[in-house]
């Protein structure tokens, strides 16, 4: 059917509902199959679901617009848009919410210090932080493994990237919560002012890391940028402090995230656990299977230049698109069995969790990389690790990021 003008409002949207996050996969199988491409009342976007079409919007980013990628869901409340426009919070945007010119001329720049050989110079801190961080609570028998591993690791990871100093990881962890929970959750207007007060805070702090490159060079994302900028390439103060202030986030977010949909999956799947204990050689391969069967982002936004058609559905010009790409990754049209955990899949890494086409995730081989350093060393160190039994998983009410909030686990001492 061609749901051509207006606002369609079909059955399977009854069912959707985008800030719960617990076990979403379900709805995303009935909507493949009865309504592909449908239209949210509650968000106001139109969703898209299967494989082939999220690709097809990603790949063409002239007619389907990233500009709208980091615009909340909810209205600002007045007060806390008007405390964001005295920050200079408004219009805000690393790489994800920009088009090119500008993303290939800042892309271009930032890929020049934010690249795979860096990532791999870092690999031995990645690793003595995961051993360092394993063996405090080896002894223990049991731990929230969130809490002492995959919230702390990635952020250290990101922030040693950008030179932020060890006794401020906490604080800055906490600014880019108040970011995560503004701009994709559901949150009340006394809510809003706190996390926009946080915001700015945390503005204000990436364009310190700036300033103080300019007075004092350092090896690090930063420094490079501000280099480079001295040697005639085309990017601003504010460019760069707009990169750290994504980079801060989806840096280490995102990462913390995987980590611990991987650790739980891979503990659920207890077989695949158990060949990743004797076989680490398959674990670049389990972690593209994490990717693809509990993504870090199960989401991303798009919005329509002209009127488009995709999967025989006619969008309109302006209309904001809602790309679930934790459907996609299951769409059984490019994944045999797409709804079955295997961590030997063949084209497991065809998953559309780091986007697709011009914004692809600059940042993906750091990740791929701390979750590989963080499993070789839980599969050595602890292989009797298990999931401890009858607990509830929570997971942070939003659209677009899911992990769970807390994850027991237990082993053999």
């Amino acid at each position: 059917m061609n749901t051509a003008i207006g606002c369609p409002y079909h059955k399977v949207s009854e069912s959707f509902k985008p800030f719960d996050l617990t076990n979403p996969f379900p709805f995303y199988k009935q909507a493949r199959e009865e309504e592909p491409i449908f239209f949210s009342e509650e968000l106001g976007y139109y969703v898209v679901t299967r494989f082939q079409d999220i690709k097809e919007i990603f790949g063409n980013w002239k007619v389907f617009t990233s500009e709208n990628a980091q615009s909340p869901f909810k209205p600002i409340a007045p007060k806390a848009k008007a405390l964001m426009e005295e920050g200079g919070l408004i219009g805000l945007s690393g790489l994800s919410g920009r088009i090119p010119p500008d993303h290939t001329r800042i892309r271009r720049i930032v890929s020049m210090a934010f690249n795979v050989g860096r990532f791999r110079k870092l690999e031995p801190k990645i690793r003595e932080l995961a051993i360092n961080m394993i063996e405090d609570f080896a002894a223990k028998g049991k731990t929230n493994i969130i809490k002492d591993l995959a919230y702390d690791l990635p952020a250290y990871v990101i922030f040693m990237l950008l030179g932020v100093p060890n006794e401020e990881v906490q604080q800055v962890k906490s600014w880019a919560e108040s970011r995560l929970l503004l701009t994709w959750g559901d949150l009340s207007e006394d809510d809003q002012l706190m996390h926009a007060q946080n915001m700015v805070k945390y503005w204000n702090y990436c364009q310190g890391l700036v300033a103080k490159r300019k007075e004092n060079p350092t090896d690090d994302l930063p420094g490079d940028l501000v280099r480079y900028q001295a040697e005639g390439y085309e990017i601003s103060d504010r460019e760069i402090a707009a990169m750290c202030y994504s980079a801060l986030f989806a840096g280490h977010e995102t990462t913390t995230s995987l980590l611990g949909n991987g650790i739980r999956e891979l503990l659920i799947h207890r077989k695949s656990w158990e060949s990743l204990c004797t076989n680490h050689e398959m674990i670049p391969n389990a972690v593209e299977e994490v990717l693809r069967y509990s993504p870090s982002i199960v989401s991303w936004r798009r919005r329509s230049t002209e009127e488009a058609t995709v999967g025989g559905i006619t969008i309109p010009a302006g209309s904001n698109i809602l790309l679930v790409m934790g459907s996609g990754n299951r769409d059984e049209a490019q994944f045999e069995n797409g709804e079955d955990f295997d961590i030997e899949r063949k084209n497991a890494n065809q998953h559309l969790s780091m986007g697709s086409g011009i914004h692809f995730c600059l940042g993906a081989p750091l990740a791929k990389l701390e979750a590989k350093v963080v499993l070789e060393e839980l599969t050595k160190r602890l292989p009797s690790l298990r999931l401890t039994p009858e607990q509830t998983f929570a997971f942070a009410q939003n659209t677009s990021f899911r992990a769970p909030v807390a994850l027991e686990v237990e082993w053999d001492v």
